[in-house]
């Protein structure tokens, strides 16, 4: 049997990985020069955390670093068990690359020790949705080194899409100049956003209400889940439950067998997202560019 990992940025909620015996690695948030530990709601309280954002507070946020990792992944090696880490996306975060380093710092020490990393290419539940799938896998009798090169196969077929309320929290994570900020303020204007191959957050289109920024969404989700509507798609929001609400249900007009699941964004996307911002993750059968 092996061990599956992955690490708080994937904002699936404490119970469901432990219901499925999945461990994480905790990332950091500074919130007013206070130290939290993203523990996926275990003991965070993010109702506290949104309420310093709305009340004006720019939090930051800290990588894993190589030291915790070698921490983290030690207890499998030394006792002998496989391990598969599924970790945030290369493209926004130097976490997996720390990840890499204790890697083969412990293969220094235990050359026979099986350590798998798959770059999700992903962020928030596509992440989450990326670790799910490997949960059914694993559970159906996948070995490791085939989940591991399915997920990486694979990790170009999760469609990540977003839109954010406030343009200030990108500004702030350098995703928009200080100018394209002010003006799409004052114009209404809302990005809708998705992952390109690398992993980078990008801007795709604009739209002028956050009504179009969120038919957006729900209709790009719509067309990846045309190959097989039956796969799973999870949606992520910052107190903007309305707001997700609605996208579900326009995707189960089209697909009412597809199953959803609605989830809030943790500490760390949110910090860089700000309140209001929505995310859907889905899996489509091709690529994407």
């Amino acid at each position: 049997m092996y061990q599956l990992l992955t690490d708080s940025a994937c904002d699936l909620p404490y119970s469901v990985l432990a219901a499925a015996h999945v461990d994480f690695v905790s990332m950091h948030v500074d919130i007013d020069v206070q130290d939290f530990i993203d523990d996926l709601g275990k003991t965070f309280d993010v109702n506290h955390f949104f309420s310093e954002i709305e009340a004006g507070i720019m939090p930051t946020t800290a990588q894993v670093n190589v030291g915790q990792y070698v921490d983290f992944f030690t207890p499998y090696v030394e006792a002998g068990t496989p391990i598969l880490y599924v970790g945030f996306s290369s493209g926004l975060s130097g976490s997996f690359d720390s990840a890499q380093q204790a890697k083969q710092l412990l293969l220094e020490s235990h050359p026979a020790a099986e350590i798998y990393l798959v770059d999700s290419l992903a962020a928030s539940c596509g992440q989450g949705l990326m670790v799910l799938d490997a949960i059914a896998k694993r559970d159906a009798g996948l070995g490791i080194a085939e989940l591991a090169d399915w997920l990486t196969t694979h990790a170009l077929k999760y469609r990540l899409w977003f839109t954010v309320d406030d343009l200030n929290y990108l500004y702030h994570g350098g995703r928009v100049s200080r100018t394209g900020a002010a003006v799409g303020t004052l114009l209404h204007i809302k990005p809708v956003m998705d992952v390109d191959t690398a992993g980078h957050l990008r801007v795709v289109r604009k739209a002028r209400s956050r009504q179009r920024s969120l038919e957006a969404l729900a209709d790009e989700t719509i067309a990846a889940l045309a190959s097989d509507p039956t796969h799973q798609v999870l949606i992520s929001s910052t107190k903007a439950e309305t707001a997700a609400q609605f996208i579900a249900d326009r995707i189960h007009a089209t697909y009412p067998q597809t199953p959803v699941t609605v989830y809030g964004i943790g500490p760390v996307i949110a910090s860089h997202t700000g309140i209001g911002c929505v995310a859907v993750f889905s899996l489509a059968d091709s690529n994407r560019e």
